[in-house]
């Protein structure tokens, strides 16, 4: 067998039936999907028996260990040449596996990823979501899978790696934030050839409200230094951009406060910048949505995105680094349940 699909999945029925259902239009049919229950109080047993006649699934439900851990539960169990690693919010365009199977017929890798998109039925503000996950002017297109400040790291959304590698590499760690990218790391440090997939994307659910988005990216931020203190020569400059603009805000509402009191005339120089920014992401935004709606939600999610990000490494930053604690001590709550 050539691939097995490995899907965790925590109290998401709804998702997976999405994403079954989209696996069952694959044009290359050599593969098999291996679903595990992460511990859910409501389980997709009964979305996943749907499928049972149309697709070569394996459902297996287990105590709750986190989405990392539940990968690994599920490779161990898988017999395909290559894992593809998907989250349960995903759905895959009908040539998704035939542009994974084309890029290695042309050109091997060990491990590889693809980009996401938003899909045209999801809501305004996933949109606006995707857009600031993905775009150069938030994330420096380093998720985009397009213009890049950073080399690719695949990521477990849309993960593909041969199961031998994923054997001897341990597969995913303990880790509590950012799991996925330190498995990026170890493929790399192995010296594994690891390449982006561009025409091998998905569509990405995300987090559907700005709540859930800042709680994401927040714990990504947090991720970024529990990665640093692991992986030192892995913090790069495109990491620290989220917390020098979040830092930066800060400031100028500060001084802009400073101003009010003192030179009020004065006082709307410092946001000028943040207007300025706002207005960049509004045009770009619009542009590539074809809505001026999504472009006024983009600005708001553009600053959770940043700010989210860069709150969580300040933090982070300051127990782990600062305070000395270890990652589990700095964040005892519980995460995956």
């Amino acid at each position: 067998m050539r691939y097995s699909f490995i899907i965790p999945v925590y109290n998401r029925p709804d998702e997976v039936d999405e994403l079954l259902d989209s696996l069952t239009r694959q044009s290359v049919k050599d593969f098999e999907v291996i679903v595990v229950e992460d511990g859910s109080a409501v389980t997709c047993s009964d979305v996943c028996a749907k499928y049972a006649d149309s697709l070569d699934l394996h459902y297996y439900d287990k105590p709750n260990s986190g989405p990392g851990q539940s990968r690994n539960y599920g490779v161990e169990r898988a017999k395909g040449e290559y894992v593809l690693i998907l989250d349960s919010d995903v759905v895959v365009p009908e040539g998704y596996l035939k542009a994974v199977n084309d890029e290695l017929e042309a050109n091997p890798a060990d491990a590889f990823g693809g980009p996401d998109c938003a899909h045209p039925s999801f809501t305004d503000t996933q949109k606006a979501i995707s857009y600031s996950m993905t775009s150069f002017f938030t994330t420096g297109g380093i998720r985009g899978g397009k213009k890049k400040l950073d080399k690719f790291y695949p990521r477990s959304f849309n993960m593909g790696v041969r199961r031998d590698v994923y054997a001897r590499l341990e597969g995913f760690s303990k880790m509590r934030f950012g799991e996925d990218i330190d498995f990026s790391i170890r493929i790399f440090k192995a010296g594994c050839r690891c390449r982006l997939f561009p025409e091998a994307w998905v569509w990405h659910k995300r987090r559907t409200d700005f709540r859930k988005f800042f709680r994401q990216v927040y714990n990504s931020g947090i991720a970024r230094i529990n990665l640093y203190k692991k992986y030192p020569e892995s913090l790069k400059l495109v990491h620290l951009l989220p917390m020098v603009f979040t830092v930066g805000v800060l400031l100028m509402l500060v001084l802009c406060l400073v101003l009010l009191a003192v030179a009020p005339s004065l006082a709307w120089l410092p946001v000028v910048p943040l207007v300025l920014y706002c207005v960049l992401i509004f045009i770009d935004s619009s542009r590539e949505n074809h809505s001026v709606k999504i472009g006024v939600l983009s600005i708001a999610s553009a600053y959770i995105q940043l700010m989210g990000y860069g709150f969580g490494f300040i933090e982070s930053w300051w127990k782990r680094c600062v305070c000395g604690k270890s990652e589990f001590s700095a964040f005892e709550k519980t995460f995956y349940k």
